[in-house]
């Protein structure tokens, strides 16, 4: 009686058995589809081209080695996976980088590779002599934006550096020049009609006394104003003073700015 109760469990539990296996089965085949699948796409993936893209930028209005740091600089801060180089001797900037990168590399260049604004700088000296006007001096230079420009009028005299011996006609001597008279540097930066001014104006002249070091050393008498100062375009505006040493006058300076393109 028990064999037979034994050969109908086991006849009945064998559809059982062959429904586990056949889940056994899908559970193993659909794994082995993902991974498969997986696989797949790390392969595809693999074989997709990169996506950075390289572009040079060749700038055309700025030319000094300063400008060309100060975008590299920024370039750097603003695309820090990006790889930036400057080529100074090309005016060129490199980038490797992704599509967004280099398209925003290309909109931070256009906004600072523009014309420098030039302007016209004219200063006034004014001599006074007790509060009494006796004469005036102007001197015009061009000057564009973000850039020092020199003017110097005067001599260059000559001093000797080295030996000296007034017996010995073959004496080596060695002498440099040094510049005597006017001299202004002016550097203008901002935009519109409102601009800085950075301005050094020198003055130097010959005096007749000797200096005691020696027959050929001269003296010279300097005064220097150097001031950064706000100027807006057409209005003349007082930037200082300095005296006439030897004297007792005094010469005001006075600055206009105006745009030439």
């Amino acid at each position: 009686m028990k064999s037979h109760f034994d050969a109908a469990a086991r006849r009945g539990f064998r559809p059982a058995q062959i429904v586990v296996a056949l889940l056994l089965t899908a559970a193993l085949a659909a794994t082995a589809a993902y991974a498969q699948t997986a696989s797949d796409e790390a392969k595809a993936d693999d074989a997709k081209p990169g996506t950075e893209i390289y572009q040079t930028f060749f700038l055309t209005n700025l030319t000094q080695q300063n400008d060309i740091n100060d975008v590299q600089t920024l370039l750097r801060n603003m695309l820090s996976h990006a790889r930036i180089y400057a080529i100074p001797s090309k005016n060129s900037i490199s980038i490797h980088g992704s599509p967004e990168d280099v398209a925003l590399a290309r909109k931070i260049i256009a906004e600072f590779d523009h014309p420098r604004m030039v302007y016209r700088i004219t200063y006034t000296f004014t001599d006074k002599d007790s509060d009494k006007q006796a004469g005036t001096q102007t001197i015009a230079l061009v000057a564009a934006s973000g850039e020092k420009t020199t003017l110097k009028q005067g001599s260059r005299v000559p001093i000797v550096t080295g030996s000296y011996d007034s017996d010995n006609s073959k004496a080596n001597t060695q002498v440099q020049y040094q510049d005597v008279g006017l001299s202004i540097e002016a550097t203008v930066a901002g935009h519109g009609d409102v601009l800085s001014l950075r301005s050094k104006v020198e003055k130097s002249s010959l005096v007749d006394e000797k200096s005691g070091v020696g027959p050929q050393d001269p003296v010279l008498r300097q005064s220097v104003h150097e001031t950064t100062t706000t100027v807006t375009l057409g209005k003349p505006v007082m930037i200082g003073s300095i005296d006439v040493l030897g004297t007792t006058r005094k010469q005001e300076i006075s600055v206009v700015a105006e745009l030439v393109k």
